[in-house]
């Protein structure tokens, strides 16, 4: 989508740090989105990427070279405040990706404290213009829904504008209410895993970006009201079985985009060389302690069967130590029974170098987290316990904690 050839000289990673520095809880968020310049768009926009689930910003040089800092500042907090609500991995309406779906989306941000004094005039703003009668801090839903209503109460005054596209002579369903800041396109193009790993990686993107601003006591421009609603939204518990899910595929997604083509050896530069894929391989250490519950081991295992279709596991039974003996390897597409094979304490060591001496893709762990915290993973770590631990942790992580919930 990117044509960078022609565009001008303009490093939006070379501005973000010093525009951001105010700004502590969206400079959080920036650091987890990459930022390509486009010519191929007219202003800004974000996505995400098809292949890796990751959050991307492709911005216009020309238009963010043009801008002064404050509303270069205003656009990067648009684009992020889309993610923060959603816009991105949310299902669209009924209707699709429409034009009123895009303005509707533009109001949900751009009439919010902090914001609102930022964006450049070209964009909609709730209060003003066509919008004059919309109140500002609402929620994209209501907007569409407004936005719906005053068209129809336009047409049947026989006042709609949108009967004819400009120039085409196709139906449009946005004209007369102007144009959306940015660039949504892309936002259907993505299918419900892809966005379902998306938006739980948004949840520890949010949460990240909170701890930042709390550890500084600064929450820049973010309102009292946009700080209870993000805290709020970080508080409901993710379904585990899902998050599993996403862990799992996103890992197996972004090994099969690291695949190469050889070149043929018999036949060098003659014949295509065969495209070599290697299976993402996850590690499972099984905390092996009295207090994991045989519960919470059947209910695992059962996910794990389900999801054994999609990637190899090495399941890893630990206590204080790792017994090469009793290590084995789950092979895609076969299934397993639980078994509790040690008995003893925990030591988060144990496995965890294990892993880190082998290759593996990501690593999880099925614990009580009743023990110190372990040194660092070189591969990706996701942690999985009781809602009980998951309250009251043995331990402080950044990395991915989910509670299994049997109900």
């Amino acid at each position: 989508m990117s044509n960078n050839d022609s565009a001008p000289h303009f490093d939006l990673d070379l501005h973000t740090y010093r525009l951001l520095t105010s700004e502590p809880f969206f400079a959080a968020i920036s650091r987890q989105v990459h930022k390509t310049p486009s010519k191929a768009i007219p202003t800004a926009g974000v996505r995400i990427n098809k292949d890796t689930a990751q959050y991307e910003m492709l911005y216009n040089p020309e238009f963010m070279a043009k801008l002064p800092d404050n509303q270069k500042l205003g656009v990067l907090m648009h684009e992020f405040y889309h993610l923060v609500f959603d816009h991105v991995t949310e299902r669209l309406p009924p209707e699709g990706m429409t034009k009123l779906w895009n303005i509707a989306t533009d109001l949900a941000i751009n009439g919010l404290p902090g914001v609102v004094d930022k964006i450049p005039e070209m964009g909609c703003f709730p209060g003003k213009g066509p919008f004059a009668d919309l109140p500002p801090e609402m929620s994209a839903d209501f907007y569409f829904e407004a936005l719906k209503k005053k068209k129809e109460e336009d047409k049947e005054k026989g006042k709609d504008k949108g009967e004819k596209g400009e120039g085409e002579g196709e139906p449009s369903d946005g004209d007369g209410f102007g144009e959306p800041l940015d660039d949504h396109s892309g936002w259907g193009d993505v299918d419900e895993d892809t966005k379902a790993i998306a938006k739980e990686r948004m949840g520890e993107i949010l949460k990240d970006a909170v701890k930042e601003a709390a550890k500084s006591n600064n929450w820049g421009s973010v309102s009292s009201a946009m700080k209870k609603q993000i805290m709020e939204k970080l508080k409901t518990y993710v379904d585990w079985r899902k998050m599993l899910s996403y862990f799992i595929k996103a890992t197996v997604r972004a090994d099969k985009t690291s695949t190469i083509r050889k070149i043929n050896k018999r036949f060098p530069r003659i014949h295509a060389g065969k495209k070599v894929q290697r299976l993402a391989n996850i590690a499972i250490s099984i905390d092996q302690s009295g207090s994991v519950g045989d519960d919470m081991l059947a209910l695992f295992f059962n996910e794990l069967n389900k999801l054994a279709d999609i990637a190899t596991f090495t399941v890893i039974p630990f206590d204080t130590q790792v017994d090469d003996s009793k290590v084995y390897v789950w092979k895609k597409g076969k299934k397993r029974v639980w078994e509790r094979v040690l008995c003893g304490g925990t030591d988060f060591n144990a496995p965890t170098k294990w892993v880190n001496d082998r290759d593996f893709d990501g690593h999880i762990v099925l614990t009580d987290m009743c023990a110190p915290k372990p040194i660092h993973s070189k591969s990706r770590r996701m942690w999985m316990t009781t809602k009980a631990y998951f309250d009251s942790p043995y331990f402080q992580t950044n990395e991915i904690v989910v509670a299994i919930d049997a109900k």
